[in-house]
């Protein structure tokens, strides 16, 4: 295997928090339609909600937001009153607000792998929001480069590690989903790291590739320059 020379990095629940504002979010929604449908069902049908119009809207909070408006109308055939879809409006709002919290072991590493490697930021959802938590994150100047991208497949990580690297094959890819970091990375060649997150959300759910050579996985992402050393990358 050619030694690693680009190294992608998932955003969301991998270098910050992401989930647990949209886990608030639904515990929230829950409160306001308690009258109309029972917890357990009312989440089942947003995440149904959710699935259906990611063609539409893609990843983030704004779709997320049309999901919850588009199940309110569901549940109460129709008659959601005009204050909760105003609570609606302003719960998303406040998730496009909120102060950004970068992961334990997410500064260091990328401090310590920075001028050794390319450091590229992967990260699908909406570009202003995706924007928005680099800025305050305090991680910007650690990337040689940021893409935010629509969806992640095997087309994807090919594309962008030709564009920032020396092609997939000579690149690493972490992140805490399985299905959208991990599976595609390593279908295009590259290591697909998984760096579990407690929150995840169940799309991105799915087997870890246990017998593919190029997977590996770690408790946190300050176990990442080790393994780099490991497979005979550069010694950071």
């Amino acid at each position: 295997m050619a030694a690693v020379t680009t190294i992608g990095f998932d955003a969301d629940d991998t270098l910050w928090q992401n989930e647990q504002f949209f886990r608030l979010t639904e515990e929230r929604f829950q409160a306001l339609l308690a009258d109309h449908a029972p917890p357990g069902d009312l989440v089942s049908r947003l995440l149904e909600a959710e699935k259906r119009n990611l063609a539409h809207y893609g990843f983030g909070i704004k779709g997320f937001t049309l999901s919850m408006i588009e199940t309110a109308v569901e549940v109460t055939g129709g008659k959601v009153p005009a204050a909760v879809i105003g609570q609606i409006l302003e719960a998303g709002r406040e998730m496009l607000s909120h102060p950004v919290e970068t992961l334990p072991h997410a500064a260091d590493t990328l401090a310590r792998l920075a001028g050794h490697y390319r450091i590229v930021l992967i990260t699908k959802g909406d570009l202003f929001d995706q924007e928005r938590k680099l800025a305050q994150s305090g991680l910007g100047d650690m990337f040689d480069a940021v893409e935010i991208v629509s969806d992640k497949s095997a087309a994807t990580y090919e594309r962008i590690f030709a564009r920032h690297g020396d092609g997939a094959d000579t690149a690493m890819m972490i992140g805490n989903s399985l299905k959208s970091d991990v599976v595609p990375a390593i279908r295009a060649g590259s290591w697909g790291v998984f760096v579990p997150h407690p929150l995840t959300w169940v799309f991105e759910h799915v087997e870890p590739p246990l017998g593919e050579p190029q997977f590996r996985e770690l408790v946190h992402l300050g176990e990442l320059p080790e393994l780099l050393e490991k497979i005979g990358s550069v010694s950071v």
